[in-house]
């Protein structure tokens, strides 16, 4: 398999991962999870794992992480500290599907972000594939109902995950700025290291609130879940396929989740598909086939 399509095959894995967790995310909501104290424990746990496998190369290359300490850290920030910790916040204020459709406006942010830093420039084909995947993302959504995008209700819920959008978005543009010498997984146990310094004043401030943690099955699944799947597996995609294709053709992809969504609803709560799925998902799909063609 060539990079290029080792890099869609993983980028189609980790939205589904990601459409997934919305739907846990929201369940650790109704099973009472206290959102910043579940983000903490994931990456606590995340931590924990890759150490073995990774601790090694963390510490040949300290010089080079002291050296990019701030690169590093914002990298962290927005990804391990503050992107997770804003998606489940806001699951607590509004529905799964909402802040699925929200985080398909990461692909603009990605696209200006990374042109106003410098780090890729996007060309006009990929801007026009961007509208009409995005169109697709309206059109599942609103049921092909232009009234329901007019009437959309912002929340705070939509607050807090506009927030995890510009964050995410950031990290992504960002990610391809500086070529470090790290593997995949060492890069993830770094951010996680770094990003938990600024997680544990959200876990302990959630707890002093009195959010308390009920140690149940519910939520060892939900955090069994968003460690290996979520955390894992998909930040492991993510940042593999960004550093092979660029952060612009790579959000692109994330309009592949309100179809993943659909799907779910059908097989696992017997929803009936419906023409505007159909139309949608032709939407989306030639969108990201237009984003990643190949111009001379």
């Amino acid at each position: 398999m060539s990079k290029k399509y080792l890099a869609y095959t993983l980028l189609i894995c980790t939205t589904l991962i990601w459409s997934v967790n919305f739907i846990i995310g929201k369940f650790a909501y109704l099973f009472e999870v206290p959102p910043l104290s579940l983000n903490f424990l994931r990456w606590a746990l995340v931590w924990i794992i890759l150490f073995p496998f990774t601790y090694r190369e963390i510490f040949l290359n300290i010089k080079l992480i002291k050296k990019n300490i701030i690169y590093l850290t914002i990298l962290a920030i927005t990804s391990v500290s503050a992107f997770n910790s804003l998606v489940y916040l806001s699951l607590n204020y509004t529905q799964a599907i909402d802040t699925i459709l929200m985080i398909s406006i990461t692909p603009v942010f990605v696209l200006f972000l990374s042109s106003i830093l410098g780090i890729e420039k996007f060309k006009f084909i990929q801007f026009i594939g961007l509208i009409v995947s995005f169109t697709g993302v309206l059109i599942i959504f609103s049921h092909a109902d232009l009234n329901k995008i007019i009437n959309l209700n912002f929340n705070r819920g939509n607050g807090w995950m506009l927030l995890a959008v510009f964050s995410w978005a950031l990290y992504s543009s960002l990610l391809k700025k500086k070529k470090l010498p790290f593997s995949t997984l060492g890069l993830v146990e770094i951010l996680a290291s770094i990003g938990l310094i600024f997680l544990i004043p959200q876990f302990i401030g959630e707890q002093m609130y009195g959010k308390e943690i009920k140690f149940n099955k519910a939520f060892f699944l939900i955090l069994s879940f968003v460690t290996f799947f979520a955390s894992i597996g998909a930040y492991y995609s993510w940042n593999k396929a960004i550093g092979i294709i660029g952060p612009n053709r790579a959000s692109i992809f994330l309009h592949l989740m309100p179809v993943f969504g659909v799907i779910l609803a059908i097989v696992l709560l017997k929803e009936k598909f419906q023409i505007y799925h159909f139309i949608g998902a032709g939407f989306i799909v030639t969108g990201i086939y237009l984003s990643n063609r190949k111009y001379q």
